[in-house]
């Protein structure tokens, strides 16, 4: 009796420590059964509200798409709505990053809002995707090996452009934007390549965000008769600058060129105003791959709404962190493998396929599209493989 005692205390004590082995494995990286933690921050509310929708879908659906799974762990979401205002990004990265501790930061729309997001995902070492803000800024002179992006910089689109206007003949251009740094870096971009190639942008104008009086502005290009004008605006201000440059007369005698910004997603409210425009993205309607077609068949099922370029801009923010949860067998603590295999990841996207470059921007085709219906059909590839020459990054 008093050996069968000692034995249960000795079979006691094994599988105590059995449990403690457990215990301090599972301390040293994610649990067989732990949940991916994805922060998504997002504008939820206000002028930008459609487009943290579209990212969002796009992100849930390469998940389900992948089986509910990103390396081989069920994912949980964590919301925040960034409400498109810097002057509460820090805190709401915060709740994120600190209160629901999540093993990735997703966001956001507003570039103002992403600078400030980024600073408290470097500060706290947490990896960040950003799915669209496109301050250059980001992956430049901020870069940081645990911040990347799928969508692009402003300066991308932008510069295409410069370089699809000089080459039908125009000579001297007005510009129009918001003044923040998503207009104004788009700007710059444009007039690199417009100037590079004997153009003259003989006038910038800016008027404050989310601002839509756009009257002043419009007597002004009647009076200085330029060959073209290059403009960026989206979503709500990008409709209705399109209706009103149409009924000043405008559109019929000085060519309107921006970057896709203007007509995603917002055509269908411009109506005929829209009709034939011309605009340059890293996505557009009637691409030749596989990949695009399964995607908008998915998509359309799924949410009962055609894809834009911000819902394949957070498709491919999943895509990018499963290629790094992959290499690192699901554990989301494994940054440094995690970064690595993000950084020479090739994108199977339904844009065409991309690569990183080494300030973790996308190394991208830029197409010319062109206004029909609700659709900004594919007209050409203006340049391919276009990188952004991330002036400032030292990483």
């Amino acid at each position: 009796m008093l050996h069968s005692s000692r034995s249960g205390v000795s079979r006691a004590l094994v599988a105590a420590g059995i449990l403690s082995l457990g215990i301090i494995g599972m301390s040293s990286g994610h649990a067989a059964d732990e949940k991916i933690k994805v922060g998504l921050m997002l504008p939820a509310t206000g002028t930008f509200a459609a487009l943290g929708s579209a990212i969002s879908n796009g992100f849930k659906q390469y998940v389900a798409e992948n089986g509910g799974k990103l390396g081989g762990r069920e994912v949980e979401y964590y919301t925040v709505d960034d409400e498109s205002d810097p002057a509460k990004a820090t805190e709401n990265a915060n709740k994120l990053i600190k209160r629901d501790k999540v093993d990735v930061l997703v966001g956001t729309v507003h570039s103002g809002v992403a600078l400030a997001m980024a600073k408290v995902a470097r500060d706290n070492k947490t990896l960040m995707i950003v799915p669209n803000a496109g301050a250059d800024e980001l992956t430049g002179p901020l870069c940081a090996p645990t911040l990347f992006r799928t969508s692009f910089t402003n300066w991308q689109p932008a510069y295409a452009m410069g370089k699809v206007a000089a080459e039908k003949g125009h000579k001297k251009v007005v510009t129009l934007t918001w003044k923040y740094a998503a207009g104004q870096q788009s700007i710059e971009g444009f007039k690199e390549a417009f100037e590079q190639a004997g153009g003259k942008v003989v006038k910038d104008m800016t008027l404050p965000f989310p601002n839509v009086e756009f009257q002043p502005f419009l007597t002004e290009i009647a009076a200085l008769k330029p060959d073209a004008v290059f403009v960026f605006f989206a979503g709500a201000g990008a409709a209705k600058f399109v209706k009103d440059y149409a009924a000043a007369g405008l559109k019929s005698s000085i060519p309107l060129y921006a970057t896709g910004f203007l007509t995603d997603g917002t055509l269908e409210a411009m109506g005929d105003a829209g009709k034939g425009l011309l605009t340059t993205l890293h996505y557009a309607d009637g691409l030749d791959n596989k990949k695009d077609g399964a995607f908008r068949l998915n998509y359309a099922k799924t949410y009962k709404l055609q894809p834009d370029v911000y819902a394949v801009q957070g498709y491919d923010a999943a895509q990018l962190y499963q290629a790094g949860l992959a290499a690192a067998g699901g554990d989301a603590t494994k940054q440094d493998v995690i970064i690595k295999a993000m950084e020479s990841a090739k994108i199977d996207s339904p844009r065409g396929a991309f690569t990183l470059s080494k300030a973790h921007n996308p190394v991208q085709d830029i197409y010319l599209r062109q206004a029909e219906g609700t659709q900004n059909k594919l007209v050409s590839t203006p340049i391919k493989a276009l990188a952004d020459p991330a002036r400032g990054c030292k990483m």
